[in-house]
């Protein structure tokens, strides 16, 4: 399904869940990298408060840069539909050439964030992967 949304990126997505492990996330990120040359890289789950939500920590001790405006994007957009959305931590960075996102970890919310940045996602990606772009 997801593959479908990014025809262009068919075959170099990847998904990781992994609450509660940094270095498993980290690795896991670090492997679609390097075994797979995915562009776009979708880790699920840890994005909340609890002692086992690391995922945000995992992916900025791997990361280049940064890219709130996508945090952003799935909070306000979440909020519209629970105000539990205010406990989400979802990010998206860029490791190596990969655009990594992090979504909640119900799936409903996961899809739900995904719709909401879709967008964005296939010119981020290009820029990740130093693809010249039009701007």
């Amino acid at each position: 399904m997801i593959a479908m949304q990014f025809p262009d990126l068919r075959g170099r997505i990847a998904v990781v869940t992994g609450a509660g492990r940094p270095r498993g996330i980290g690795a896991a990120i670090c492997r679609a990298l390097a075994d797979q040359g995915c562009g776009l890289i979708l880790a699920t789950g840890g994005t909340g408060i609890a002692a086992r939500d690391v995922t945000p920590e995992a992916i900025r001790a791997v990361m280049r840069v940064e890219l709130p405006g996508f945090g952003e994007t799935m909070r306000r957009e979440s909020m519209k539909i629970t105000p539990n959305a205010i406990l989400s931590r979802s990010l998206a960075a860029v490791v190596e050439r990969a655009l990594v996102l992090a979504l909640p970890g119900k799936p409903s919310g996961a899809v739900e964030c995904l719709s909401f940045v879709a967008g964005a996602i296939p010119h981020a990606v290009a820029l990740a992967q130093r693809v010249p772009t039009s701007c």
